[in-house]
């Protein structure tokens, strides 16, 4: 059976919640939505999934509880979050701009703002999806720190970025000086593929494995469950 783009990006986001236990999952976008979705449905039962405003519900958005706002809070602030969001600019250490493309001053765009990006990552874990892999978007400095990556996090408690997700792969931070890493490749990419769409030197190993198959009950939770109108061919070709 064919396992598009798409669907290796669902299985890479998913995989960012494995081994999280009871935290409160955040993700921002469809693809990210769907993998948090089906790792409450396989490997992460115990993953809390929310509506964004004050329900907890089940992964076909049934409620299952309430969140009231002071209890979002403590998770916000006590690192039993796992927000996955999105970036305008991410650089090797993880800084992440959603604000401005140029100087501060006067920038040349205007973007959504700094937002909650602060407190997102310096008080729980945050990964990120990126659509489209560029070198406008992997840039060797953001022009503005939001999301605070590993050389502006002063030793915070509960900082840590997990993972970023891109159409072309998987990368972490396991470095000794907590820089990108390549983490896999999705099937059909080559690592030179990824070189030129980076605007940084990427940390590469010399055996770089490929973003894991999902299993035939994944594919099927995917395409018949989670979204089987096909909106993740709209946001990943």
């Amino acid at each position: 059976m064919t396992v598009t783009r798409a669907e290796y990006c669902v299985i890479a986001c998913a995989e960012a919640w494995r081994g999280d236990g009871e935290v409160l999952a955040s993700p921002m976008g469809l693809i990210p939505a769907l993998g948090a979705r089906l790792a409450r449905l396989t490997f992460a039962p115990d993953l809390l999934l929310t509506d964004g405003e004050a329900t907890l519900v089940r992964p076909d958005g049934t409620p299952e509880g309430w969140l009231p706002y002071r209890r979002h809070l403590e998770f916000v602030t006590g690192g039993r979050r796992h927000v996955m969001m999105g970036a305008s600019q991410i650089d090797r250490f993880g800084n992440q701009n959603i604000s401005c493309i140029g100087d501060w001053e006067r920038p040349k765009r205007q973007l959504l703002g700094v937002r909650g990006a602060p407190v997102n990552t310096l008080n729980n874990p945050t990964s990120y999806w990126i659509p489209r892999h560029s070198r406008r978007v992997f840039v060797e400095k953001v022009d503005m720190v939001c999301g605070v990556g590993y050389d502006h996090a002063g030793g915070a408690r509960f900082h840590r970025v997990p993972r970023v997700v891109s159409d072309l792969g998987v990368f972490d931070f396991a470095t000794p000086d907590h820089s990108m890493r390549l983490a896999s490749l999705h099937p059909g990419v080559t690592v030179e593929e990824v070189r030129e769409a980076t605007s940084f030197d990427l940390a590469v190993p010399d055996d770089v494995p490929t973003t894991r198959e999902p299993t035939a009950e994944e594919l099927r939770l995917v395409r018949e469950v989670l979204d089987p109108a096909g909106g993740r061919a709209r946001e990943v070709s």
